[in-house]
Parts: structure tokens; sequence; C-alpha cells
């Protein structure tokens, strides 16, 4: 779709209701996908205090994902089924009771237990948001609010690692959980009072071979990319089994979508070109920039002996730069289109990756901050335009099928980049390590980051080949005056399914 003034007046204003809704979605996905990040900093203390070792304790990083990656799929049957608002109220629910209970956990087993509650509620809260979000704002103030809500998504892996710090520091492993729950008890009150009623529509009966298969296929691949950081290698048998496992599932899941008529997740979307390139865009963009995003807290806290809490300080950077992009990019969005907008934020991106391939073990914080000011523009300025320009071409029956979708494509996507970049890292530093004959030193290890960020270089690069064509497919129907499936017509209809 393309959000030029010639083709789709510029709305003057968001109506107050919009802005409302974003509220509780923003506050809804902070916690979502901050928790896939804040836990990490504690993983070391929470090995200590529940008598675990490092790989056992992991699983309370994988659960979390695993839960996730198996909820999100059913979330647009389960939306139709049961309505938008009233799930949306039952992932708050399981979120923030599955959180107080992860601050309660006694054990290992308990704890991880009590984070699968968390991630069914997790994996519920942002592709429901989005359906209500989208549908409630219309088509010409998508851009706008499309960025409001990629603030949590570009800035919790930010701010994550700080925060978690913070709480490790001063108040115990126990709150890294707890935090959730006054942020939950709020987002609940806020949801029941500013969500829009909706009626449950028919769905149809629940495609539970679908489920099976999809569900089972995203597990296996999560489990299989989680499993390459202490495997040290993405060919390594504890790898491969599941992630191939997971792919075969997938492929049978989308071959048998195709030849029934009430699929769980509707493949037929991937017919329309500038879905289909925006969707690829998504994915990639999620490997190339949630997958850098390990980098370069490892860097200050093992090459610089930087602490948890001034670690994050030092990443702030990034998270200012995407924050000044995600205003320009709705402004961007509904002038150019999400295309061309999503392939100038991976531009910059690329650009502001290079010093980081040069980066040593006494390169100046400055220099570092403001190559992070830079990359962090990039990726605000890409991320949320790729998916903007998905929804904007979709009717307002198709944003249930959708939104789910690229849910996983990015979430996936950031499981691929964080996967490969740690194995090429791991083995860049024991080679510096080898060569050293103990210890490397700190230039030498500075350099494995550097030689990483040189895949980090290339994956983003790679990223601009669907941006391109999305940006390609969008000029193309602007040329021949096409005009999407989300017109003025279809806004009255969002505007009245809302």
């Amino acid at each position: 779709m393309n959000f030029s003034s010639s083709s789709l007046p510029i709305s003057p204003r968001i109506e107050p209701h919009v802005w409302r809704i974003a509220i509780v979605v923003i506050l809804g996905a902070i916690m979502s996908v901050l928790d896939t990040t804040i836990v990490n900093v504690a993983l070391d203390d929470l090995s200590i205090d529940l008598h675990s070792s490092l790989d056992s304790i992991q699983w309370v990083v994988t659960g979390y994902l695993l839960a996730l990656a198996a909820v999100i799929p059913v979330t647009g049957w389960a939306a139709r089924r049961f309505g938008s608002r009233r799930l949306y109220l039952v992932a708050l629910v399981a979120f923030t009771l599955g959180s107080a209970l992860c601050g309660l956990a006694w054990s290992t087993g308990s704890l991880v237990a009590f984070r699968v509650i968390q991630g069914v509620g997790g994996g519920m809260l942002m592709p429901i948001g989005q359906m209500i979000l989208v549908k409630a704002a219309g088509p010409r103030n998508l851009p706008r609010v499309m960025a409001a809500i990629g603030v949590p998504i570009i800035l919790a892996p930010v701010f994550g690692p700080t925060i978690g710090g913070l709480l490790l520091e001063h108040a115990g492993w126990q709150w890294i959980f707890l935090v959730n729950v006054p942020i939950g008890a709020i987002a609940l009150v806020t949801a029941l009072r500013l969500l829009p009623r909706d009626q449950p529509e028919e769905a149809g009966s629940l495609d539970l071979i679908g489920l099976v298969l999809v569900a089972t296929g995203l597990v296996g691949v999560t489990y299989g990319l989680a499993e390459s950081g202490s495997a040290g290698s993405l060919t390594d048998a504890s790898v491969l089994v599941p992630a191939l496992a997971g792919v075969a599932l997938i492929v049978a899941f989308v071959l048998r979508a195709l030849r029934i008529p009430a699929p769980l997740l509707d493949m037929r979307l991937y017919k329309d070109k500038a879905f289909a390139a925006a969707s690829l865009t998504t994915f990639c963009l999620g490997a190339a920039l949630f997958g850098a995003m390990i980098l370069m807290p490892l860097y200050f806290q093992t090459v610089r002996g930087e602490d948890a809490v001034t670690t994050g300080l030092l990443l702030m950077p990034q998270g200012i730069g995407a924050a000044i992009a995600m205003r320009l990019s709705a402004v961007a969005t509904e002038r150019w289109g999400g295309g061309l907008t999503a392939l100038m934020g991976g531009m910059v991106t690329v650009v502001a990756t290079v010093p980081f391939v040069l980066i040593s073990g006494g390169t100046s914080y400055w220099l570092i901050g403001a190559a992070m000011v830079f990359r962090g523009f990039g990726i605000g300025m890409s991320m949320m335009p790729s998916m903007t320009a998905a929804f904007a071409v979709l009717r307002p029956d198709q944003i249930n099928h959708a939104t789910p979708q690229l849910n996983v494509l990015q979430r996936v996507g950031g499981s691929v980049g964080t996967a490969i970049l740690s194995v090429v890292l791991s083995n860049h530093l024991s080679a510096a390590a080898t060569a050293a004959g103990s210890h490397p030193s700190v230039d030498a290890a500075a350099g494995a980051f550097g030689d990483t960020y040189v895949w980090v270089l290339g994956v983003t690069a790679f990223a601009l080949l669907p941006t391109a064509l999305l940006a390609l497919v969008e000029r193309a129907a602007r040329v021949v005056g096409h005009e999407p499936a989300v017109g003025p017509a279809a806004e009255l209809e969002l505007e009245a399914a809302a």
C-alpha cells in the first residue's frame, strides 16, 4: 500500500480512543518483550540460589520462549471465537499470575513451570493487542500507531539488562518477576476501562491437526536454536534434530493449510506480493537486528569488565537513536510507504554497523555511543514500517490470520539470528583463546567481537534484499494506480469492526 498523499490523504489527527487503546497495547507489549531480556542477567544468581547448573537454569529462558512459540499460532482463531478484548484480558491475567508465581518459586522446576504460564500469557499479548489496535486505527493512522507500539519492541532489549541488573543488585532476583505484578495490575484495570467491547465471531471448529503441526514445529525450531548456545555449533545433533524436525512439521502445516478450506492460519495471504515481501522483510530484520543485540552487552562485560548496570547505561544510546526514529518512521511511511522507509533504515543500519567491525579493546565509549545512536536510528526506521506495509494490504477479516504470522516470523527470525551469532562469537573467542595459549588478550577478545560483526554486517545487508523488493512492489502498485485491499471503504469496515 502507498501512504503518499497522492493516493491516501493523511488523517489530520488520531482519535483519542485509538490512543487510549494504544496505551493498553503498549503496556502489554512492554511486559511481554521486556521479559525476554530482563531475565538473562539473573541466570548466574538463579543458578546459585536454586542450587542448579547453568545448563538446567537456561530452561528458565527456553521454557518461556517455547511457550511463546506454541501459543502464538492459535491466537487468531481464539480471538475470533472468544473475542479479542476478552482474550487480551485473559492473557494479561495469565502473564501477571505467572510473574507472581515466578517470584515465589522455590526450585528450578517450579520456576520453569511458572515461566511457561507466563509465556502463554506473554505470547498472546502482542498479537492480540496488534489485532485490536490495527482494527481501531484504520489504514490512514496505521503508520503512527504502529510506530507507537514499536517502541517497546525496539527499546526493551536495550533497557532490559539495565533494569534487570538494578533489580538484581538492590532487590534480589525475585523482583525481576514481581516487578511485572503492579504493571500487569495497571494494564488490566486500564484494559477493562479502555478496550472496546467486541463480540465473538463465527470461528468454525479449531483446526486441531494444524495447531499440533505448527505449534510442535515452532517449538522444535525454537528449542533447536536455543540449544545452539550450549552446543557451540549449529551442526550438533542436539540442534539439527529438533530444528529440522520442526521445519518439516511447519512445511507439512503449510501444505495442508493450502488444501483445506478453513486452516488455523491462512497461508494464501502470501499470494499478495506486498504482504509476502513485507513478511520476508520482517523475518530478515528480526534476524539481523535482534540477533545482534546480544553482542554489545557481552562486549562491555567480558572485554571491558563493566557490570550489568553500567552495561545497560552504555547501551542507552541505541535506544535514544531508535526513539528518535520512531516518530520520523511514521511520517516517512505515510509519505513514501513502508518499503522505502524500511529500506532507508536498513541502509543506515548497514553503514552504522561498520564501526563495530573495527572495534578494539580500547575503542572510545564516545565513538561506540555515536555509532549506537545511528544504528538504533536505522533499527527504528526499518522494523515497524515493514510490519505496517504488511498490515496495509489486508482486509479486516484477514488481520486475525496475519498478526500471529508476523509475530512468529519476527520472533523466529530473532532466534535464528541470535543462534547464528552466538555460535560465531563462541568460535571466534575459542580461536582467540587457543592462539593465546590461555585467556585471550583484551584486543584479541575484542577482535573476536569485530569478526562476529562482519556476520552482522552480512546479515543486515542480506535483509536489504526483501526490503528492496517490498519497496519495488509498492512502487509498482503506485505506478499502475492499483488500490490495495485497504482503502476508504475498507477503512469504514475497520472502524465498524473496532
